[in-house]
């Protein structure tokens, strides 16, 4: 069991005070923590007597806002044990703003249900698969025709690509992290988006002295002068970039600015990972070419978002030398993708666009929907359109995205906060919505959202120094 001193949990408050009741504030806060995952479950709080004395406040207060935890489900009390942290259970249903009940929704997480293709190839798959079982099972790289499909698929794209240059991983998670581990170390700097993928700043951050960040908007994509000033100033060894339907803004990133991103790296020495996660899943306008067409970039690709999460099958692209460190570097993690799994992704890859085409549409449906529903239910909030992707970034024009995911995941809607894909805490006026989920079970959602948002003060402001964490 994890134990959360007195100091870490102070650190992690951050300027917690609000205008009411104190013990209320800090309890409000603590249960803000843990929904966002900075505090993680089964996590043993400090002693009252210790958390008082650490914040300067009396152990009452303390006991007071234990208490309100527990009477609320997020915390189990035993004595002589402690307080363990917990999230309420036996809620599976919610009341909806007109009195009916529906099933708890999950919009924290911009992903789709399984392509309807996959049932088909895991049996085509699993019928395949007897031919593997005279080895070990274990491969560091991947299987040879799974990686000759998925070179064939990069040239195809204008990126000429041999198997040698692709490593199969565990999903992209898992290949960001990888890469992390081999060209970063404890000295380097690494330049990352904000916002950006929330596990991609886990994954840089635990491995680099320092992030810095340029800028994305939604509308307005990345800033030339600021990608320029930032390698200029920091020298980072790495860059991680998402440069096609950037999650959570949506951006793509014209073709001048690959070439100024790949010719700034070229020239600081930086290694550039583009994560090509959503790549595929364009709407209006046809994908570009990978950034690897414009200097080598290391790419990172999955398809846990275009086909399914459940199938953990990623992979990353770069030069022989860079998969061979790869290589020598995994065998401290794992020793391989299953080999189930990559069997059933190369049956996949054999009609991968008509998955594709099957997604566009899905998607554009999705898109159109929240777009209508969002400006009708909130016209001062400034929803952008997006050419693709799984999600909009929208800027709520207060600074209270915090709040108003907490009384939203209250209402049986986790939503991802503004604050999870930054640092700091910024990003408190905005909040990422998906449209990946189908038309009722959005609706429903943005009528939660909307019931929230009037049980939100739009004119609370959130301390600047708080941290919420990054899920």
């Amino acid at each position: 069991m994890m134990v959360l001193t007195a100091r870490r949990l102070a650190s992690e408050l951050g300027a917690w005070r609000g205008a009411g009741p104190a013990y209320g504030a800090l309890t409000d806060r603590i249960r803000l923590l843990t929904l966002d995952g900075r505090i993680p479950l089964r996590t043993r709080l400090p002693a009252e007597r210790e958390l008082a004395a650490e914040l300067g406040i009396s152990r009452t207060t303390v006991a007071a806002a234990y208490a309100g935890l527990r009477e609320a489900g997020y915390l189990l009390s035993t004595r002589g044990s402690g307080s363990v942290v917990t999230i309420p259970g036996g809620r599976d249903t919610v009341e909806n703003t007109d009195g009916r009940t529906a099933t708890t929704l999950d919009f924290s997480k911009a992903a789709l249900p399984a392509a309807p293709q996959v049932g088909e190839a895991a049996v085509r798959a699993a019928q395949t698969l007897p031919a593997y079982l005279g080895d070990t099972g274990y491969d560091l790289v991947g299987l040879p025709r799974l990686r000759q499909a998925l070179a064939a698929r990069y040239t195809s794209r204008g990126v000429p690509t041999e198997p040698e240059n692709i490593m199969v991983t565990v999903g992209a998670q898992h290949a960001i992290s990888l890469i992390a581990k081999t060209f970063l170390s404890r000295s380097d700097t690494a330049l990352m988006e904000a916002p950006s993928y929330p596990h991609a700043y886990d994954a840089l951050g635990s491995r680099a002295r320092r992030l810095v960040t340029v800028p994305v908007d939604a509308r307005n994509g990345w800033d030339d002068n600021g990608l320029a000033q930032t390698f200029q100033r920091a020298k980072p060894a790495l860059a991680y970039v998402m440069p096609d339907f950037h999650n959570p803004t949506g951006a793509v990133m014209p073709v001048h600015q690959r070439e100024l991103l790949m010719d700034l790296a070229r020239r600081h020495g930086c290694l550039v990972v583009a994560d090509e996660t959503t790549a595929d899943l364009s709407i209006d306008v046809p994908p570009g070419k990978p950034l690897a067409a414009y200097g080598p970039a290391m790419l990172v690709g999955s398809m846990g978002k275009t086909v399914w999460g459940g199938l953990r099958v990623g992979w990353i692209r770069a030069e022989p030398e860079k998969i061979k460190l790869l290589e020598q570097a995994r065998y401290a993690h794992d020793l391989g993708t299953p080999i189930l799994e990559q069997l059933i992704a190369l049956e996949l890859l054999g009609n991968y666009d008509e998955v594709l085409r099957f997604r566009r549409i899905q998607l554009a449906e999705g898109r159109d929907h929240v777009e209508d529903l969002l400006r009708s239910h909130f016209p001062v909030w400034d929803v952008p359109h997006v050419a693709g992707g799984l999600c909009t970034w929208v800027n709520i024009g207060q600074p209270v995205s915090s709040q108003l995911a907490l009384a939203a995941r209250d209402g049986g809607l986790p939503l991802g906060a503004g604050p999870r894909f930054g640092l700091g805490g910024a990003f408190e006026r905005f909040l990422r919505f998906p449209f990946s989920y189908p038309a009722e079970e959005t609706s429903v959602a943005v009528d939660i959202l909307a019931n929230a948002w009037r049980r939100v003060e739009p004119h609370r402001r959130v301390e600047k120094d708080f941290k919420p964490a990054l899920v």
